[in-house]
């Protein structure tokens, strides 16, 4: 899976527009990134910018940003309502999909290092990426804002984690930057068939991680009773990671739960539904749909329609569309506007603004005559991918089948995790049918690679082993990959439904053309390789994968000849 991160950053202007366009200029050169949104505010004379891409180009994208705001903010001269203490306030990294929390952290650290030693910014490290436990808490790093660094630059104890020096005119004029990194953050509001702003704030204090304070005789009007420091006690509430509140919105003429989820991974989205659903309940009152605010990572409604579907007893292992829409029906992301997932996922917005053109995208004609033109790519390696993509999804198809037939309703989670497995199997060999004709092309660019100088040639010869050692491991991916599928096929033909025996079959004839065409593939390109000691064993590999295809379709055909011939 693509490793895909998001990244926030604050600057600290909010009213001059042609700053803030030389700002998101710097952020979207190259094209590398995908600048979501941009959203100034004059009060604050603040801009939050959100852009999306690989961690490389974010973090590229990211200094450029900050290198232009320190450039043309002087923070010297710079008012407004919301905390700050540098032109690049704070630049939080966000893990979208592909990718850990962790890994984001390790990544905003060497963000922050960078900006500290190739801008001159100095820089604090918070949330995940915080290096003491107290800065986790951004509060602490801000504290005293713009105004306290004087005395706190230069300071063993409360200086910046990279860059702390004596308090000079460079840092001056950027001030510090806050570098951090934390999980993705999920607006939603929840609408409830009440017009009461009281009973949707009743069900918000009964769910959000804060809770409401505890009242003398458990009465809703008693005092709110106090700790023996004179802070109010507070009831938690059964939600972590969560912040809530209720309010009327005129527009719809209903009330909702406003919630902010901060933290994906402790509550998830379908959960955070349920539970509001639970305690609205007990009110007496409907949670009638649900709206999520700007955007929302693809994994948050794919999580919720498996959880949905696990709970009618159904297989997980549907198309990425089919499972997207039970997650919309079964929480109402539908009540108030259509929800068009191309328009709030984050992964869809990606991939409809990139302008390169993938195979997989074309109907099966274009493909067909995309392979019969006179292009040598793609060729056999990507049809190969694509023939071990359609043996995988015969699998699914009769994992699906058996998961939902009558009478075996008590075996719908066995199908289903071959259901899974054989999905997952497919989407790799989906992304391979690029990933091959991509490797060839690679090939196709050394050989325009000047050659009239030693070293010209040294740099050639180089990229040329590395081009071809590439074009020999993507087709032995697939032969692994492909292999696979007969793992799913074989268990569908032995304990499928009957009737889609010879679907399993198929799949085994089309697995075996795979690994095959793939074989093929790797014999050739490897026979180009220098290094015959790592061709060799890449040979040796593929030879036994080549020759355990044969016998795996051999025992899968010879079983379906069995259940057919019954």
């Amino acid at each position: 899976m693509k490793k895909i991160v998001e990244c926030v950053p604050n600057f600290s202007e909010g009213r001059d527009r042609k700053v803030i366009d030389a700002i998101t200029a710097e952020i979207e050169k190259g094209g590398e990134v995908t600048l979501l949104d941009v959203d100034p505010g004059e009060a604050t004379n603040r801009t939050v910018v959100t852009f999306v891409g690989e961690p490389e180009a974010v973090v590229e994208a990211a200094l450029r940003g900050m290198k232009k705001a320190a450039d043309l903010i002087d923070m010297r001269h710079h008012h407004g309502a919301h905390p700050r203490m540098g032109a690049t306030d704070v630049c939080p990294i966000i893990p979208v999909s592909g990718i850990t929390l962790e890994e984001c952290a390790e990544i905003a650290r060497n963000l922050a290092k960078r900006a500290s030693e190739e801008l001159g910014i100095p820089c604090y490290c918070y949330e995940a990426a915080a290096y003491k436990p107290e800065r986790k808490n951004l509060a602490v790093c801000r504290e005293g804002e713009y105004e306290g660094l004087p005395e706190r630059m230069g300071n063993s104890e409360k200086g910046p984690d990279f860059g702390n020096r004596a308090f000079d005119e460079d840092v001056a004029k950027t001030g510090c930057t806050a570098v951090g990194a934390r999980d993705f953050l999920i607006a939603v509001n929840f609408n409830l068939n009440t017009t009461s702003t009281r009973r949707a704030n009743a069900i918000a204090f009964d769910v959000r991680e804060k809770g409401r304070p505890k009242r003398e005789g458990g009465k809703p009007n008693g005092k709110p009773m106090k700790d023996e420091k004179g802070e109010v006690i507070m009831l938690p509430g059964t939600l972590k990671a969560t912040k809530a509140i209720g309010w009327f919105i005129d527009e719809y003429g209903v009330a909702q739960v406003s919630m902010n989820i901060t933290d994906m991974g402790v509550t998830t989205l379908h959960k955070a539904f349920d539970e509001v659903n639970r305690a609205a309940a007990a009110r007496g009152i409907r949670v009638t749909g649900t709206e999520i605010v700007g955007l929302v990572p693809k994994r948050a409604l794919l999580e919720a329609g498996k959880h949905y579907l696990r709970l009618q007893q159904r297989s997980l292992g549907l198309p990425e569309d089919e499972i997207i829409r039970i997650a919309v029906k079964s929480m109402g992301l539908d009540e108030l506007k259509p929800f068009i997932p191309e328009e709030k996922v984050i992964e869809y917005m990606l991939e409809s603004g990139d302008n390169k053109k993938h195979l997989v995208d074309m109907t099966c004609k274009a493909f067909a005559d995309e392979t019969a033109s006179e292009s040598p790519a793609p060729g056999g390696g990507s049809i190969s991918a694509y023939m071990g993509a359609l043996a995988a999804a015969l699998g699914s198809m009769v994992a699906n089948l058996s998961a939902h037939k009558a009478g075996w309703d008590d075996r719908w989670e066995e199908f289903s995790d071959f259901a899974v497995k054989g999905r997952e199997l497919q989407d790799r060999l989906i992304s391979l049918v690029d990933e091959d004709t991509a490797a060839f092309n690679r090939i196709m660019d050394v050989f325009a690679m000047p050659k009239k100088t030693d070293e010209e040639k040294a740099a050639r010869a180089k990229a040329m082993e590395e081009a071809t050692l590439y074009a020999t491991e993507v087709p032995l991916k697939t032969m692994e990959t492909a292999f696979e599928t007969f793992t799913v096929l074989e268990a569908m033909a032995e304990k499928g439904n009957p009737a889609s025996v010879s679907d399993a079959g198929v799949g085994a004839l089309a697995a075996r053309a795979a690994v095959l065409g793939a074989w093929l593939n790797v014999r050739i390109n490897a026979s180009g390789l220098k290094d015959r000691e790592k061709a060799s064993s890449i040979l040796t590999k593929a030879n036994e994968i080549a020759q355990k295809s044969k016998e795996a379709e051999e025992r899968i055909i010879e079983k379906v000849n069995h259940v057919i011939d019954k």
